[in-house]
């Protein structure tokens, strides 16, 4: 056979996955492919009414210890490892009566799956540690220039139609891709089950530390037009085995093909809508509908924030921050987009809508926009233990993800007077915000709705003088949230210049005092939070 084309003339099939498997070996039976299989994949596919021989049969040898011990035998592995044209080799094969054997389908038990279930036991999870599953995919990968190893049921309508097409044989160049992948494939397997036993070490110092090595699998999901600037490569990969919403994990329902900054924008409006909705959660009574939130993003930085009873007026509230900035945004909401809110948003230019769902009617609005993408992002499910990696020249920083709002719920009045309810909304909103905007950051909030956006300054009392002077709204009455302590009182100074009420800040400051005498002076109600959030 010409490519390095071999016949496959017996497999060993062994899933537990068994999706697709039996329509797989029938291709492989009508190639007269002799079917070798053990435990629950030989029943199926023999009720299936096609003739399978048992490893046992094989190896001479029942499978025992509960299974755990069946393809582990010199007749399976010498039969994989065996190359076909060294003399030697086949002289012990025949000394031995080791039969060939040209093809290895696996897939492995099911860990992941497992230790997913809510109150895994250890126990319970290193017995779906398969064994002999990887010892037989590497023993394939290693000798694919004689044998093929398929570990993904997606392979198996294109392996069938190379048989078909070759007559009964697989090329070299499809052997050493099938190898590559099944490497991949252990790898992340291996990978999984290490994770998971740091995860369970009974140690008070591995509890309060974070790992010693991070091994992460990720896997190509798109290659994008380019990254930041048009002459950077880029592409979007996910994380093998996270199980959170994401941008990442979203899906497209209309529009272009997205750029890395769409994705990076998009991805602070959820993060941003989910914050607020998580806020509202907690300080509403369970009985309360939660308020839609509404953000509108450009780079990277809230231009709009917006808080109603429903999608098209937190839209509203949201564009009215500063409608020339979110000319060309990404929207996100935290609730499902309808038809009120879908016309609201085809009378402005936007690059891509973020929200849990859509309705039938707001996608046949927004569909009438081709260019526009529109992403669904699904039920809200986020993973609060995920590590943040960001790259440096020579290594990589990790921290925790900044999940927590206020420290232990703190929400400490230090002024002489006290927040008004509606402030208190305000605050806690200005809050939230402040939290996604770049530091150093300032924003001026009403209850419903952001007001004025000072960010990314290199001295504090800019941001507020940015704010101030990038607001749109009335800033009289509005409340003021800064994202780390005033180090000194002229940021509340000059915030009081421009009608502010109330303050909420980290505190912390050596000057703290002299902030607080600022606030007493002005009448302002004054709250620390006892947590910075610096977003750089």
């Amino acid at each position: 056979m010409s490519d390095g084309l071999k016949p496959v003339k017996r497999a060993l099939l062994s899933v537990s996955d068994k999706a697709g498997i039996v329509e797989f070996a029938r291709v492989l039976a009508a190639w007269g492919v002799e079917l070798v299989s053990t435990g629950g994949t030989a029943t199926l596919l023999r009720q299936q009414g096609l003739e399978v021989r048992d490893v046992s049969d094989l190896t001479g040898f029942p499978e025992m210890l509960d299974g755990r011990v069946k393809t582990l035998h010199p007749k399976v592995h010498g039969g994989i490892l065996g190359i076909r044209d060294n003399a030697g080799h086949k002289a012990k094969m025949e000394e031995f009566g080791i039969e060939p054997i040209d093809m290895v389908v696996i897939n492995l038990y099911p860990f992941q799956q497992t230790i997913r279930k809510p109150g895994v036991t250890l126990e319970e999870a290193i017995e779906n540690i398969d064994i002999g599953g990887p010892a037989m995919i590497r023993s394939a990968s290693k000798n694919h220039n004689d044998v093929a190893v398929v570990v993904d049921p997606a392979d198996y309508a294109t392996i069938g139609e190379e048989l078909t097409a070759s007559g009964g044989g697989l090329t070299q160049l499809r052997r050493f891709d099938l190898a590559q992948r099944a490497f991949e494939h252990t790898s992340r397997y291996d990978a999984e089950i290490a994770r998971f036993l740091a995860s369970r070490r009974d140690s008070e110092v591995a509890a309060e530390q974070l790992p010693s090595r991070i091994d992460l699998t990720m896997e190509k999901a798109a290659d994008l037009r380019y990254g930041e600037n048009p002459h950077q490569r880029a592409a979007l990969y996910t994380i093998a085995g996270r199980q959170e919403t994401g941008v990442a994990t979203a899906e497209q329902l209309q529009g272009k093909e997205l750029s890395y900054n769409n994705l990076m924008d998009s991805d602070a409006a959820w993060e941003l809508v989910m914050e607020i909705q998580r806020m509202h959660a907690e300080n509403s009574p369970a009985c309360e509908p939660l308020p839609c939130t509404c953000a509108i993003i450009k780079h990277a930085n809230p231009c709009g924030v917006g808080i109603a009873s429903n999608p098209a007026e937190a839209f509203l509230n949201g564009k009215a921050t500063d409608p020339v900035s979110a000319f060309g945004g990404i929207i996100a909401f935290s609730s499902t987009v309808d038809g009120p809110a879908a016309r609201e948003i085809a009378e402005m230019f936007a690059e891509v809508i973020v929200a849990p769902d859509f309705t039938e009617e707001a996608r046949e609005v927004l569909g009438a926009k081709k260019n526009l993408r529109v992403l669904r992002m699904g039920e809200p499910r986020l993973a609060s233990d995920f590590l943040e990696l960001r790259r440096i020249g020579g290594g990589v920083l990790v921290q925790d993800r900044d999940y927590q709002l206020f420290a232990g719920n703190k929400f400490e009045v230090v002024s002489h007077r006290q927040p008004t309810e509606a402030e208190v909304r305000g605050l806690r909103l200005g809050w939230a915000i402040c939290k996604h905007v770049k530091s150093n950051a300032i924003v001026y909030a009403a209850e419903h709705q952001l007001v004025g956006v000072g960010a990314g300054q290199m001295s504090r009392i800019d941001s507020v003088r940015i704010g101030a002077m990038k607001a749109l709204l009335p800033l009289q009455g509005s409340v003021l949230a800064s994202d780390a302590f005033f180090p000194f009182r002229d940021g509340v100074d000059e915030a009081v210049k421009h009608g502010i009420t109330a303050v909420i800040q980290p505190g912390g400051s050596v000057r703290d005092s002299e902030v607080i005498a600022a606030a007493d002076e002005h009448g302002l109600a004054m709250v620390f939070t006892g947590m910075r959030h610096f977003k750089h």
